[in-house]
């Protein structure tokens, strides 16, 4: 197994240390790649210093924020030239926790996509309002009910893709920019009847910088996800 995470950032500047040293600690075996979107509060700046003192570290600097999907899929390209056998999608805030990753990376030889989920038994949320929860809980319930998804949460931004499965997958093609990718995402795999497997973790608020959803983010989200479920294929 060679595995790599791949870590978009914009504006993490807060973050960005601390959640690389947690990981790179953890999972002592896995390389990291940053791919910053030119972050004006000089992101790019740590990533680089951070890269310039580990091997296991690589930057990819964008000329602007061009969106999360835009971000992996350009990772994602990247990092299969290199023969990684698995893609890990995490967060530069701290909201995803080493010691979860390692649960999920036990699962993922057996398994073409591994999410982190919150939404399940054993999963939770730290630091969310009840109003956010229910915003999020109401979001997956419909995504996964439109499109006839098993996965509880379709929107979760932590999980592991086997090279396999993401070399089948419509990565040019794909049409959402925000956080409507995880769901594309996780369409697509399930069309290709891949073996998705979810793994309850806790998922905690960030503690620094801001949060780059919008409500523009979420009606695209929206949008996109009834469009799919009109459209994906009866069985």
């Amino acid at each position: 197994m060679k595995a790599i995470v791949l870590m978009p950032t914009y504006k993490e500047a807060e973050t960005l240390e601390k959640t690389v040293s947690d990981l790179l600690v953890a999972a002592r075996d896995i390389d990291l790649l940053i791919i910053d979107d030119n972050s004006p509060d000089g992101t790019g700046a740590i990533a680089d210093r951070l890269a310039s003192s580990n091997p296991r570290i690589t930057v990819l600097h964008r000329p602007k924020k061009l969106g999360l999907g835009d971000a992996y899929i350009e990772g994602f390209k990247k990092s299969l030239a290199k023969d990684y056998t698995h893609l890990i999608e995490m967060d530069a805030d701290g909201s995803h926790r080493a010691e979860d990753l390692i649960k999920l990376l036990s699962a993922a030889p057996a398994m073409d996509l591994v999410i982190g989920s919150r939404w399940m038994a054993g999963g939770e949320v730290a630091n969310w309002s009840k109003l956010r929860q229910l915003i999020s809980k109401g979001g997956n319930r419909y995504a996964s009910w439109v499109l006839g998804s098993r996965v509880r949460d379709v929107t979760s931004g932590f999980r592991i893709y086997s090279a396999q499965l993401l070399n089948k997958l419509p990565l040019t093609k794909m049409q959402s920019h925000g956080y409507a990718f995880q769901v594309e995402m996780t369409h697509q795999s399930e069309l290709l009847d891949a073996k998705i497997l979810e793994v309850p973790i806790r998922f905690v608020e960030r503690v620094g910088g801001v949060s780059k959803m919008s409500f523009w983010i979420v009606v695209e989200a929206f949008v996109l996800c009834t469009l799919w479920g009109l459209r994906r294929p009866r069985r």
